[in-house]
């Protein structure tokens, strides 16, 4: 059986990952493909439950290396429990983030080292990394006037102004570091201009399978 395809959305906050991925979604199975969305961290009971503990806040603090380890962690519960067995049965895989988020939030964000989060990408997934990374991009500001718009803060989402500019820096250079997997979309534009945008990158990945 033919390998589903794996295509991830990533960006900060309010970019409008989940309306886009339900564009996405309906494109690839107006063609007649199954396809299993997902979300990181999270995609599995006890990946949600450290999806909880993650966004949720705390009076007890979250050392910088605990956050990324269990991040790394739920993706693991995803990647072997529901990713990789998907794929394996030819479902096209469509997560709301992936790795590139760890590279961005704890490596850029955090400070921490990228070969750290790199060497435990490699431990968690190894060569699974995604067919098309799709980046909605916003400047900070707007992504997070949306954010505020839409629900009450998590934890992350109380992070300071320069925490997402490094945020929104690191995916940009991992974009332009990766052009044949990335594809960066101007998430300014309206709504129904980048539905438009979305449909036509689900209309080249189905004329490639």
């Amino acid at each position: 059986m033919e390998r589903g395809k794996f295509i991830t959305f990533e960006g900060i906050e309010g970019v409008g990952k989940s309306t886009n991925i339900d564009v996405f979604v309906k494109r690839i199975e107006a063609a007649g493909h199954s396809v299993l969305t997902t979300r990181e961290p999270g995609g599995t009971p006890l990946a949600e439950d450290i999806r909880e503990l993650l966004k949720n806040r705390s009076d007890e603090p979250i050392p910088e290396i605990a956050e990324v380890l269990l991040m790394f962690a739920a993706r693991s519960f995803n990647v072997n429990n529901v990713i990789l067995p998907a794929l394996e049965a030819g479902t096209w895989v469509v997560s709301d983030r992936f790795s590139d988020s760890s590279r961005a939030y704890q490596g850029a964000g955090r400070g921490l080292p990228m070969e750290t989060i790199d060497r435990l990408a490699d431990w968690v997934h190894g060569e699974t990394w995604p067919d098309l990374t799709i980046l909605l991009d916003v400047p900070v500001e707007i992504g997070m006037q949306r954010a505020d718009n839409r629900s009450a803060r998590d934890r992350f989402e109380e992070e300071r102004h320069d925490f997402f500019m490094r945020v929104r820096e690191c995916y940009l250079q991992m974009a332009s570091n990766e052009p044949e997997r990335f594809v960066v979309i101007d998430a300014t534009q309206s709504l129904q201009e980048v539905g438009e945008q979305i449909s036509t990158l689900a209309d080249q990945l189905l004329s490639d399978a």
